[in-house]
């Protein structure tokens, strides 16, 4: 009977991103992995070359997944504040990407997939240049920067907690982050308008 390979790649990639979102790189044990994956640990070896490939893996599967799960084709800066508040719903639903990116700033010099990520936010850079046309790349890309900081910050900073004593204050925060970003959009718009054109 053939072998499932990319069945197999696919419960190791799953085992992997539980593990290392939980532990980090150094903390994640491959035979830990390996048992919650059924699967004989020298797989791992032989598909991903080693703890550290297989976690790149993990985080760059984590990374497409989310991409495609929170597109953005707006055209105005209320669009712009959905797309954040939509960012933070999916942060907020399955803290796993805000973990594993966590981790990976903790215990990488370097970005995982770095150019692909590169690619990926200069797409969406350019989705935000047809909301505010006349802005500039670099401050298209501190509004993306904001977006994603505040999206992906509730489920790895325990902040809330000690601010609002409620116990599920979320809708809150999701609006809080509409507004602001809301508001920061809406100023670009306003100083673009009275920038002079070239």
């Amino acid at each position: 009977m053939a072998w499932d390979t990319e069945g197999t790649r696919t419960k190791l990639l799953d085992a992997g991103t539980a593990e290392f979102a939980r532990h980090g790189l150094a903390g994640g044990r491959i035979d830990r992995i390996a048992e919650a994956a059924g699967v004989n640990k020298e797989r791992i070896y032989q598909y991903f070359g080693n703890k550290r490939g297989l976690f790149d893996s993990v985080l760059a599967r984590r990374l497409v997944q989310a991409a495609d799960a929170v597109p953005f084709d707006g055209d105005t800066p209320e669009e712009i504040a959905r797309y954040a508040g939509d960012m933070f719903d999916f942060h907020a639903d399955d803290p796993t990407l805000a973990r594993l990116l966590t981790w990976e700033g903790l215990e990488l010099a370097e970005p995982v997939d770095l150019a692909r990520r590169h690619d990926h936010m200069v797409a969406k850079t350019d989705h935000l240049a047809r909301a505010l046309p006349q802005a500039s790349r670099q401050e298209l890309g501190e509004l993306l920067l904001t977006i994603v900081t505040l999206a992906c910050s509730w489920p790895v900073l325990h902040v809330a907690a000690t601010i609002d004593p409620q116990p599920n204050p979320r809708s809150g925060r999701r609006a809080a982050i509409e507004e602001t970003i809301r508001h920061q959009a809406q100023a670009l718009a306003a100083r673009l308008r009275h920038r002079p054109h070239p």
